[in-house]
């Protein structure tokens, strides 16, 4: 008769439990990343002559975040499409996880929008605020505000930015 190949090797069921939760684990691991790390594709609508949108794609490219830039000589039928408010606009905008990111947005908020999935429009830098991403001169900073517009029209403080 046969040997049971199983009776030789008793921690052989033990260890594929480990690797099935292993590569549960992994599994995991990797969809969050796709948040935390910024592997979403950001779709940047842009001026190609735009030198403060290009340095905001570095930026947000450096953060880890796939860019995908569109060319438009007139932004503002790009704004009236997505609905940006005039109050809220800027220079580029950029659509990421079905939000709207409009101006010098820092990643880190980006980041922060994706994880936490609020129920909102997007996020908003209105301007070109000195110091912001894609702003910088010097070291010179200007205060300003991340805006969130919430499906309702409404427009509250997303975060703030005092200094850099």
């Amino acid at each position: 008769m046969r040997s049971n190949p199983r009776a030789n090797y008793p921690s052989l069921r033990a260890t594929s439990v480990e690797t099935l939760l292993l590569l549960v684990l992994l599994l995991v691991l990797m969809v969050l990343s796709k948040v935390v790390y910024g592997a979403e594709t950001v779709t940047v609508h842009m001026n190609p002559t735009c030198s403060c949108c290009k340095a905001w794609v570095s930026h947000i490219r450096e953060a880890g975040f796939t860019v995908l830039p569109v060319s438009h000589m007139d932004m503002d039928e790009v704004k009236e499409q997505l609905a940006v408010p005039g109050r809220l606009e800027s220079c580029h905008t950029a659509i990421v996880g079905g939000y709207i990111v409009e101006g010098h947005v820092p990643s880190e908020d980006i980041v922060r929008l994706l994880a936490e999935r609020p129920d909102i429009r997007g996020i908003y830098v209105p301007g070109m605020p000195v110091g912001s991403p894609g702003m910088e001169q010097n070291n010179d900073h200007e205060p300003y505000n991340v805006l969130a517009l919430d499906r309702d029209g409404e427009v509250y403080v997303f975060a703030e930015h005092v200094t850099q």
